[in-house]
């Protein structure tokens, strides 16, 4: 059964009663900016699928206790191509929920600066351009493998310990064990492009000494995957998984939901991804128990034991000539109502159950993949996310990525495909 609808409802309890605690703020003023009954309005565009019931239930009692008019946009588009088309038309979002790379190359012409905002000395993740702040950080994730403890014991009649898996073979044993047991098929593999090479082939770059000098390497034609010891080994588990996988006879054909509520109800026992999808995981009859562990691989270097990850998510407020001194404003009290306010905080944590990125934030993340990646980035065992991508990285190799989890296309056109990718496009600014 669903859960979304019965969280939707507990979060317009809890906002309605959190912002009554704070005296309902001050109103951001009026202007060009002012809808039809004189409210300041503005809009938030959210590029995470999973917040959107959320975000548009805490735009609606924050505006209805702030006395503006808040609107929340969601668009399954590549976010950069969404909101070029948003500019072109004279009709940018006033505050906008992007990635990392996309802070980076709107930021210096859209970005306004919040260096001056006192939530800046509250986290270790704003995104700076130009010595402006223009990135307000939403959230700490991390990518790993998932897993689901109480269907491991389940079938193995012990309890799982994520520390046992220190490498593929004990990976590969462990699969080993639950098809033993009647598990036939214990992974799930997501299929997306944004899954497929914007988080698992990702960690190709990002898992070395010296990331900046592989790109560069990359983009001069100058690398051979095939002869790439960190390509090979991370490529190696994804045949396990692929090996494993209970969706194989369709695996680009598989809906996420089906993935989603495979683990969380213990039909199988392992998926690669991340702490954002515990909100689609609780949705079915979650068995509990589900965490998250590093990508176990054949070799042992300096990331092993460790999670990918770090900030997630960014604000930026508009600062063209289409969005007026007002609207930015009241983004502006909107944002700091997210760090300083307990209902703006528990908005984070609990309803959204994302990891805080904000040290004065108390309140418990829900989200128990993502307590665990707190716990990994506490104990320094995160590798950084690399976010200068371009644009297209995803889409064009995630369908790379997608013929070889069919089956379509052999490891050396897989290599070929990714450097032919890096060698033709035009290296990202910053």
């Amino acid at each position: 059964m669903k859960k979304r609808q019965l969280l939707a409802l507990a979060l317009s309890v809890v906002m309605t009663a959190g912002l009554a605690g704070c005296g309902g703020g001050s109103a951001a003023g009026s202007g060009s900016a002012a809808g039809g009954d004189g409210k300041v309005a503005f809009t938030i565009f959210n590029s995470k699928t999973e917040l959107q019931d959320y975000l548009e239930q805490a735009a609606a009692d924050y505006s209805a206790a702030h006395d503006v008019d808040i609107e929340v946009y969601y668009s399954s588009d590549t976010v950069s191509a969404h909101l070029a088309t948003r500019y072109a038309s004279n009709e940018p979002y006033t505050l906008n929920m992007v990635d990392a790379k996309d802070v980076y190359t709107l930021g210096k012409q859209y970005g306004y600066d919040m260096s001056d905002q006192k939530w800046v000395e509250q986290t270790d993740y704003a995104i700076t351009v130009d010595d402006k702040v223009v990135g307000f950080p939403f959230c700490i994730e991390a990518r790993g493998i998932l897993y689901n403890a109480d269907a491991i014991k389940n079938v193995t009649g012990e309890d799982f310990d994520p520390a046992s898996i220190k490498n593929l073979d004990d990976f590969k044993a462990m699969l080993d064990k639950l098809v033993a047991g009647g598990m036939e098929s214990p992974v799930g593999v997501l299929k997306p492009d944004w899954s497929l090479a914007a988080h698992y082939l990702q960690q190709v770059y990002e898992e070395r000494e010296d990331v900046e000098g592989f790109i560069q390497d990359l983009y001069a034609g100058k690398v051979d995957l095939m002869q790439d010891a960190k390509f090979n080994a991370l490529m190696d588990t994804f045949d396990v998984l692929k090996q494993y996988n209970m969706f194989k006879s369709g695996p680009i054909s598989v809906e996420d939901e089906q993935v989603h509520q495979a683990l969380s109800e213990g039909q199988d026992a392992f998926q690669f991804g991340g702490c954002w999808e515990w909100n689609d995981i609780v949705d079915y009859e979650y068995t509990g128990n589900i965490g998250i562990m590093p990508v176990p691989q054949d070799i042992e270097d300096a990331y092993t034991g460790s999670l990918v990850g770090g900030g997630s998510k960014f604000f930026y407020i508009d600062n063209s000539e289409f969005t007026t001194d007002e609207q930015r404003a009241a983004a502006e009290e909107f944002l700091n109502w997210l760090v300083f306010d307990e209902a703006g905080q528990t908005l984070i944590s609990d309803t959204c159950a994302c990891v805080s990125p904000f040290k004065n934030n108390n309140v418990a993340c829900t989200n128990d993949i993502g307590a665990i990646v707190k716990q990994y980035a506490d104990n320094g065992k995160m590798v950084p996310n690399y976010d200068y991508d371009p644009d297209d990285h995803y889409s064009v190799l995630g369908a790379s990525m997608q013929k070889y989890l069919a089956d379509q296309c052999t490891r050396e056109e897989l290599a070929a495909d990714i450097q032919n990718y890096w060698s033709t496009v035009t290296p990202v600014e910053h």
